[in-house]
């Protein structure tokens, strides 16, 4: 390959995304930094720039400056400047270019929430919602007792459930793991699969019409159910927080909690325990109530 085809934006584009590949990021990290740089990279078209070498640090912030035109959040527009940075890095790395344009562009500044935590009122309320749709309600009741990510959920097969515990099988860059199946998740697992689809796919979570639910669809039913409990402002991601929160504050230790929900670092898991620590007057296991 010649080196000025290496040098164009749209080779650099893909090269890069082949790196990242090869690499072991998640998909979406993939797909997430690919979408920013092509964004960038589309916007510099306009001007019939198409080299790498080209690019400045005043095109990074007119860029950033766009985004803020657009209406785009600050973590927004911060998440897309680290995918630039990145990129940038990688090609400063590989010697395509001398100087990074994006290594001096500050990110914007922004408040970063603590994560949300359903309360004991909001969980009980969710759990009653869906109470007459056992599929939902084996799928609540598993995020709020086991902590698995949506996507683990949905790549769950019937030979991952045993009577006592649940197999997550590796994927990308997640290593392999097994949770606790506690008996409230273990009774709510057993009656969804008295009325499971019949169906060829090994899939634990399957549709009316027996194919495996798709995170989009665990993630719409959610927020139905959202709406349905009157529950405000919560993703399906906060029922993990949930359940991290609620193990901290009932006395699991740190490191055991990294191991339940498969978090790399263990900063990631201390990053809980202050709201853990707010918790701690009620002291209630989830499986308890």
């Amino acid at each position: 390959m010649a080196m000025n085809d290496e040098k164009s934006l749209v080779t650099a584009h893909q090269n890069f995304i082949d790196h990242l590949k090869k690499s072991g990021k998640a998909t979406s990290t993939i797909l997430a930094y690919g979408a920013d740089v092509e964004q960038f990279a589309n916007q510099l078209k306009k001007k019939q720039i198409t080299q790498t070498t080209s690019v400045t640090q005043e095109m990074v912030e007119e860029f950033k400056n766009s985004l803020k035109k657009q209406k785009y959040t600050e973590k927004s527009i911060s998440r897309k400047l680290n995918s630039l940075k990145t990129f940038f890095r990688y090609l400063k790395e590989r010697g395509l270019i001398d100087k990074d344009p994006a290594a001096l562009v500050e990110h914007p500044r922004y408040e970063v929430k603590p994560p949300r935590v359903l309360s004991k009122i909001e969980y009980r309320a969710l759990r009653d919602a869906c109470r007459d749709d056992p599929r939902m309600a084996a799928v609540v009741e598993l995020f709020l007792q086991t902590g698995l990510r949506i996507g683990e959920l949905a790549r769950l097969e019937l030979d991952d459930i045993g009577e006592r515990e649940i197999r997550v099988r590796p994927y990308e860059s997640h290593s392999e793991r097994t949770v606790p199946l506690n008996q409230p998740a273990k009774k709510a697992l057993d009656r969804y699969f008295e009325v499971r689809s019949k169906t060829k796919s090994r899939a634990v979570f399957v549709t009316k019409t027996g194919r495996p639910m798709l995170v989009r669809n665990i993630r719409a039913s959610i927020n139905r159910y959202f709406r349905i409990a009157g529950i405000k402002k919560a993703t399906v991601n906060d029922l993990r927080h949930t359940f991290i929160v609620h193990q901290l504050s009932s006395g699991t230790s740190v490191t055991t909690v990294q191991h339940l929900v498969g978090h790399k670092r263990l900063s990631t898991t201390e990053k809980y325990l202050e709201l853990a620590e707010e918790k701690n007057e009620e002291r209630v296991k989830l499986e308890e109530l």
